[in-house]
C-alpha cells in the first residue's frame, strides 16, 4: 500500500479529528538546541518526504542536508536520526547507557507487550538478556559443541543442494531451515528435516512478519495506532504471532512434563527450571513467567535464523554476480585447506574468503535502520540536546556505507578488509551487529555460522544463474521488509570436480 493511494488518503483524513488535539505537541521543547530537521506538516509530519518502502534511503539523503544528527517526524512521533560511523559510535558506545533504551513502537508493543529481549526495557531486559547469553553459552555458543552442530548441518545442506543435480532451484526456505536448525538445537534440543511441515510453517510465519513489519501498512499503523483496525498488515502480524506462540507454548508444556533438573536438554528446560526456582522463593513479581518464555524464545528463533540466512543468500547472489570473486574464494579454499572439513580454525588461513564474508555483510546491510533505540536520560550529542525518552534511529546503513570510512562504499569490494599484503584487517566501521548495550546477543554464533556455511558451500559447489539468465540479470536491489533480503532468485549449484 503506497501512502498516497485512496485508502491512505482516507486513513490520513480520518486522523484529522482523532489527533487534532495533539497539534500543540508538534514543536514541543523547541526552545532548546534540538537537532535540526525538515519542518513537519500537521498530522503527517514528514511522511510526505519519506520513501516508506525503503526509509533508510530518505534518511541518508536528509543527513546530507541536515547533518549527522537530525530530527524527523512521522505522524506525531518525533525521532532523532544518527548517521555516520563517528556519530553512531559516540552514541551507542561512548554514551552507551544513555542510548540503551527501546521506544514504544505500536506493532511491537502489540506483539511482545514489553517482554522478551529485543523490545523490552529496564529490569526485564537486563534479566532476560543476561539469562539468554549465559544459557546460549552453556549450550555451546562460541564453543566446539555448537561448531559440531553447524558442521553436521552443513553436511545436510550440501546433501540438499546435491539433490537438485545441477538443476535450478530457489533457496530461501532451505537456507532458513539450515540456519534455524542451529538455534533450534539450543532452544528445543532437536533438529528438523527441511521439508517438515511444522518447521516450514514456522519459518514462513517469521519471514512474513519480517516483511510486514517493514511494510507501508504497518509503518502507517505505527504512526497512527488509533486507526489500527484499518491496517491489514498489523492483523496478519498478530495472527502469525499467535500461531508461533501457540507452538512455543505447546513445546514448553511438553518439556515441562519431561523436565529433569539434572539433565537440561535445551534453553526451554533451563528457563523452566528458573521458573520453578522463582516459585519456590514465592517471587510473585519474578521474570521467569510463561509470557517472557514465549517472547524470548520467539526473539531468539527469529534473530537466530533470519539475518544469518539472509546474509548467506546475499553471499550466493553476489558470488554469481561476480564470478571472478567466487573463483578466487574457491582457489584459496582449494589451495589452503583442500577437501578438509571447514572448521573455525581455518578462518586465519583464508583471509580472502574471510574478507568476502565481511564484505557481504557490509554490502548487504541486512538491518539498515538498526533496531530503534531510545534515550534513557537527557543527553547532548553533536552539540544538540536530546531529551529523555526520544526515539533514536542509529542508521546502520549510513555506517556500513560511510564514504569517509570505506574506499568504495557503493561497490562490492572485498579489498575493504585486506591490507596490501593480502592479510585480513578489521575495520572499525564494520558494525553489522550494531554496538553498545544492545549489540546482537548472538554475534559469536552468527559469525561462526556464516564462515562454516559459506566455506562449506563454496568448497563443494560453483554457483551460476538459472538457465536463460546472465549475471547482468541478477537484481541486487533488495526486497521490502524490516530487513534487507534479496528478492527470490533461482540458481544452479554445480558440483566442483
Amino acid at each position: 500500500m503506497d501512502w498516497m493511494d485512496p485508502i491512505s488518503v482516507l486513513f490520513l483524513l480520518a486522523l484529522a479529528l482523532a489527533f487534532l488535539w495533539k497539534r500543540s505537541d508538534f514543536w514541543k521543547g523547541s526552545g532548546k538546541n534540538l537537532p535540526p530537521g525538515p519542518r513537519p506538516l500537521p498530522l503527517i509530519g514528514n511522511l510526505h518526504l519519506m520513501d516508506v518502502k525503503r526509509p533508510y534511503r530518505t534518511m541518508m539523503k536528509l543527513s546530507k542536508q541536515y547533518g549527522p544528527v537530525y530530527s524527523i517526524q512521522l505522524g506525531v512521533q518525533k525521532m532523532v536520526v544518527l548517521t555516520g560511523y563517528r556519530t553512531v559510535k559516540e552514541a551507542l558506545v561512548n554514551q552507551a547507557d544513555a542510548f540503551a533504551g527501546r521506544p514504544i513502537i505500536p506493532v511491537f508493543e502489540d506483539f511482545q507487550h514489553g517482554y522478551g529481549i529485543v523490545f523490552s526495557n529496564g529490569e526485564n531486559w537486563k534479566v532476560m538478556r543476561r539469562f539468554a547469553i549465559t544459557t546460549l553459552r552453556d549450550f555451546g555458543m562460541g564453543k566446539s559443541t555448537i561448531e559440531d552442530t553447524i558442521v553436521e548441518e552443513c553436511r545436510f545442506l550440501i546433501q540438499k543442494f546435491d539433490s537438485f543435480e545441477g538443476k535450478a532451484f530457489e533457496t530461501t526456505t532451505i537456507m532458513n531451515a539450515a540456519v534455524a536448525n542451529i538455534i533450534v538445537s539450543i532452544l528445543l534440543g532437536k533438529r528438523y528435516e527441511y521439508e517438515d511441515p511444522t518447521f516450514v510453517r514456522l519459518l514462513n510465519l517469521v519471514n512474513e512478519n519480517i516483511r510486514l513489519t517493514g511494510s507501508p501498512s504497518v509503518t502507517l499503523y505505527n504512526m497512527f495506532p488509533a486507526l489500527g483496525f484499518l491496517s491489514g498488515g498489523r492483523k496478519t502480524v498478530l495472527k502469525n504471532r499467535d500461531e508461533l506462540y501457540a507452538f512455543i507454548q505447546a513445546t514448553f508444556i511438553k518439556h515441562l512434563k519431561e523436565l529433569d533438573v539434572n539433565d537440561q536438554r535445551s534453553f526451554i528446560d533451563a528457563f523452566l527450571i528458573q521458573q520453578q526456582e522463582e516459585k519456590k522463593r514465592n517471587q510473585s513479581n519474578g521474570f521467569f513467567h510463561n509470557e517472557n518464555l514465549k517472547v524470548t524464545v520467539g526473539n531468539l528463533f527469529t534473530a537466530g535464523m533470519e539475518t544469518t540466512s539472509t546474509t548467506l543468500r546475499w553471499g550466493l547472489l553476489l558470488m554469481m554476480k561476480y564470478p571472478e570473486i567466487q573463483k578466487k574464494v574457491q582457489e584459496e579454499i582449494t589451495t589452503l585447506i583442500g577437501s578438509a572439513q571447514p572448521r573455525s580454525e581455518h578462518r586465519a588461513k583464508l583471509p580472502y574468503t574471510d574478507a568476502v564474508i565481511h564484505e557481504v555483510q557490509r554490502f548487504g546491510s541486512i538491518v539498515p535502520n538498526n533496531v530503534s533505540h531510545a534515550t534513557t536520560a537527557d543527553v547532548t550529542l553533536g552539540g544538540y540536546f536530546i531529551p529523555k525518552g526520544m526515539h533514536i534511529i542509529p542508521l546502520l546503513y549510513s555506517v556500513l556505507y560511510d564514504e569517509s570510512e570505506w574506499e568504495k562504499p557503493f561497490e562490492f569490494y572485498p579489498e575493504h578488509f585486506l591490507d596490501s599484503a593480502g592479510k585480513f584487517v578489521k575495520r572499525d566501521a564494520f558494525l553489522p551487529f550494531s554496538a553498545g548495550r544492545r549489540v546482537c546477543a548472538g554475534e559469536t554464533l552468527a559469525r561462526m555460522e556464516l564462515f562454516l556455511f559459506f566455506v562449506s558451500l563454496l568448497q563443494r559447489f560453483t554457483f551460476q544463474p538459472a538457465p536463460g539468465m546472465s549475471r547482468e540479470d541478477l537484481d541486487l536491489d533488495p526486497g521490502v521488509g524490516s530487513t534487507l533480503s534479496p528478492k527470490p532468485f533461482q540458481f544452479c549449484a554445480l558440483p566442483r570436480s
